[in-house]
């Protein structure tokens, strides 16, 4: 999986942002030629720049809802692989962006699709959506890949929306018998992720390194919501790994696919934000749920099934949720509270995930 890179042409959407940064630069490191295309990093600071991310690989500043110069970022680069993050992120946002969210979501994944059905180098691409493309009704179990698509907030519902056309593009243009040529293309539903160099709005970590960096306590709107938290190493390599399938078998692997932790990894909140205080030494947090009167909606529990992911790709989540909260407290600690250097705090996770990678695919 993480052997197939070496030389590959790949573009990144969204390589500004927290998920697409720690992708680009994890590609590079593999030997990969990446070209990223996305607005300028959404934060201050940013992984992107913290990680120098412009010395590494091609960057183009463009916005996915013009499909002109995303066309021409195609063409220029010839990408073989395409990894489509790029997205209006945040549920909350959603709320007060509701055009901008389904224009970004819906109307840019249809650009990246085109621009991927006129562009002849790309043999295989990946879309990212989310686990909120799921009709969420607060179900015990864990959704799958076949359970209804839906979503109660602008948010959701692009997501779910952005599958549907991801399936009709594959249908209509990419599988054998189409109007197009056959292109390896899938769609990829990952849990809630943490990690170092996240840094966006209303997402709970870098809410709570905010707060320590103020000395003031964290505000926990919703202490009891459960989610599947993961290391983001763990989607992205399991985005690595279904690509390098597609790679051999394009037919085969074109669908969608859940990746998210074992069971153990759905948690609450709280006690997430208690075990991250706890490893980063310092920190404390507040119930506020009570003062919520009128916020907007957001579910309190979404588990996933990985089992399609575990039996037809052979892929497994490698950091347990402690582990994961353990290197997100360190690389925060090393980098914004010691000043260290964000890019080998990067390349000591890539480390660690190999090695326990090969463990886990040898046992």
């Amino acid at each position: 999986m993480l052997d197939a890179w070496h030389n590959r042409r790949v573009l990144v959407t969204g390589h500004t942002g927290f998920k697409g940064a720690w992708l680009a630069l994890w590609l590079h490191e593999l030997g990969a030629k990446v070209r990223g295309f996305a607005l300028a990093p959404p934060t201050e600071p940013s992984l992107f720049a913290l990680a120098d991310l412009p010395s590494l690989v091609e960057h183009v500043e463009g916005d996915l809802r013009d499909l002109g110069a995303l066309r021409a970022a195609f063409e220029r680069f010839r990408p073989e692989v395409v990894f489509h993050l790029a997205a209006q992120p945040l549920v909350r946002r959603s709320y007060r962006e509701p055009k901008e969210t389904f224009d970004t979501n819906v109307g840019g994944t249809v650009n990246v699709l085109e621009a991927i059905r006129l562009c002849e180098s790309v043999t295989t691409a990946i879309c990212i959506t989310s686990d909120k493309c799921y009709d969420n009704r607060e179900w015990t179990y864990g959704y799958r890949e076949n359970d209804p698509l839906g979503g109660h907030d602008p948010y959701s519902a692009s997501k779910g929306a952005a599958e549907i056309v991801i399936a009709a593009y594959r249908h209509s243009f990419f599988s054998p018998g189409a109007q197009g040529r056959v292109i390896g293309l899938a769609s990829a539903r990952a849990g809630n992720v943490i990690g170092g160099g996240d840094f966006a709005e209303d997402r709970i970590v870098p809410d709570a390194v905010r707060a320590v960096l103020a000395g003031v306590p964290l505000d926990l709107r919703n202490p009891s919501s459960t989610r599947p938290w993961q290391h983001v190493l763990d989607p992205l390599g399991g985005y690595l790994h279904l690509a390098a399938q597609l790679l051999l078998e394009p037919v085969r692997h074109s669908d969608a696919f859940n990746f998210g932790p074992d069971l153990g990894g759905v948690a609450k909140v709280k006690d997430l934000i208690d075990a991250f205080y706890r490893e980063l030494g310092r920190g404390s947090a507040r119930d506020v749920s009570g003062e919520q009167h009128g916020a907007p909606h957001e579910a309190k529990l979404l588990r996933l099934s990985c089992d399609k992911a575990h039996n037809e790709l052979g892929w497994r989540p490698v950091f347990s949720t402690a582990e994961a909260i353990r290197r997100t407290a360190t690389w925060y600690a090393q980098v914004m509270l010691e000043k260290g250097d964000a890019r080998a705090a990067c390349r000591a996770d890539f480390a660690a995930y190999t090695t326990k990678h090969k463990a886990v695919v040898s046992t």
